[in-house]
């Protein structure tokens, strides 16, 4: 079974189950941010981990063994991703990348934001408006080295 194949049975899997990514979570004892990222096949997860996320989820025991193996990062099938939601991270980061780099450079000197030292917060934001996807990305600072 190839972690592709891990990936997508997990999905049917949760979906047959009517599970969600945080009750997933919980029982890795990990962020729902890095939970999913994991069981879409971006993460390593422990042993433990994959045990009691095969056990919820009725994985095949070679299912457990891929989501312990290290993956290869980086999921888009395309340079320019096609997914609406996705496409509108690509965008924000077209709009506001040289923001970010701006900034970021002022605030802390010449380095980049550690997507390695790294952690997420998804929320629902509601507002009468409509409600809004609210986004807290903190990554540790890296500066550059002088040699």
């Amino acid at each position: 079974m190839t972690r592709n194949e891990t990936t997508e049975l997990i999905i049917l899997q949760k979906q047959r189950k009517k599970l969600t990514w945080s009750s997933l979570a919980e029982a890795t004892g990990m962020s729902k941010e890095w939970t999913t990222a994991a069981l879409l096949g971006q993460m390593t997860l422990t042993a433990q981990q994959a045990s009691k996320v095969g056990a919820m989820l009725d994985l095949p025991e070679d299912a457990v063994v891929q989501l312990q193996v290290v993956p290869y990062k980086g999921s888009l099938p395309t340079a320019i991703p096609t997914d609406p939601l996705i496409y509108r991270f690509y965008e924000l980061v077209n709009v506001y990348g040289t923001t970010f780099k701006a900034l970021i450079h002022e605030e802390f000197g010449d380095g980049i934001m550690s997507a390695i030292d790294f952690s997420m917060d998804l929320q629902r934001e509601p507002d009468p408006k409509g409600d809004r996807v609210k986004i807290v990305m903190s990554g540790k600072f890296l500066p550059y080295k002088s040699y």
